[in-house]
């Protein structure tokens, strides 16, 4: 197994609580057709850019993270599990902002509700902070920019270019429908939804191909990753100076929960790329990881263990 201690991976991006409540619903309300659902434990975990930093943690890898959340008590929760974990905090209090949690709450092991709390920020919360992003870099490995649409990525096309300048890999999971705030990453991570709400629907395998690598050409961009559910994954980039694509099947096992999947395979691709593997291994422990991961309970992670005994090294 290769040793993944190494690596040194800082993930930045829009940092959530995720809370679960967990009990039984065996009745339904006389107040309105809803389950009562009487909670008889609870847990938190890091949520959104920060679960990418914990599954690299979770790896063996030097996980650090960077963002903004408030000077609440949610705020307060996700320092104390960063410090649990392990991971480096970068992560910056800001008492004009409002720390997101979402909130699942779940019976015989079916969520039931999903409660957000949120607000968008009304200024731009790592404007100050991008001296010190910068100054994070050297010894990386790589870089995760984790946009999760929340505000916390305004400065994302200069946090490139600073990364790229120091040769530092920089991988972005995506949001939204303007990906040219990511030119010149080198990879892009996108799922096929993501994907087809920038290119357009895709009638045929050949016309994805095509505007697959008509945006790689568009954004500069060494690979795109397309994360394609039950079909697998489609990578898209070049080989002996020539557009290459390579399909990775789905592996075939219970899907539990999907939710941060694609958090646990940029976190995997990221290590991987990060010991020096190549693209099209690298891609194929990540799917393999997002196949283990989905048969566990809310976001979850996986070890380089769990990695590595699904398969060859």
């Amino acid at each position: 197994m290769q040793s993944f201690g190494q690596a040194k991976v800082l993930v930045v991006g829009d940092v959530m609580l995720d809370r679960y409540w967990f009990g039984d619903a065996e009745r339904i309300s006389p107040e309105a057709p809803v389950p009562v659902v009487r909670i008889q434990e609870s847990d938190e975990r890091l949520g959104g850019a920060a679960n990418v930093a914990r599954n690299i943690a979770a790896l063996g890898a030097q996980s650090l993270l960077m963002g903004v959340v408030g000077d609440d008590e949610a705020g307060k929760s996700i320092h104390a599990l960063i410090k649990k974990l392990g991971i480096q905090d970068h992560v910056f209090d800001d008492r004009q902002a409002k720390t997101t949690v979402k909130l699942r709450v779940l019976a015989r092991q079916q969520q039931l509700l999903r409660a957000d709390f949120e607000s968008a920020p009304d200024h731009e919360v790592l404007i100050e902070k991008l001296d010190h992003f910068k100054a994070l870099l050297s010894g990386l490995q790589a870089v995760v920019l984790s946009d999760y649409g929340k505000g916390g990525l305004l400065h994302i096309k200069e946090m490139i270019r600073a990364a790229r300048a120091q040769g530092v890999l920089t991988l972005v999971d995506p949001k939204g429908n303007d990906f040219s705030r990511y030119q010149g990453a080198n990879v892009l991570t996108p799922n096929r939804a993501e994907f087809m709400q920038v290119v357009g629907h895709c009638k045929t395998e050949a016309e994805m191909t095509e505007k697959a690598h008509g945006l790689r050409s568009s954004l500069a961009l060494d690979h795109l990753l397309v994360t394609r559910s039950e079909e697998g994954m489609s990578l898209y980039t070049t080989a002996a100076g020539r557009p290459q694509e390579i399909h990775v099947p789905a592996r075939a096992r219970e899907v539990f929960d999907v939710s941060g999947a694609g958090d646990t395979v940029i976190a995997t691709l990221a290590v991987m790329l990060a010991v020096n593997r190549e693209i099209g291994s690298a891609v194929e422990m990540a799917n393999r990881a997002g196949g283990i991961v989905v048969g566990k309970l809310g976001t979850a992670t996986i070890t380089a263990e769990e990695l590595f005994s699904e398969g060859h090294s």
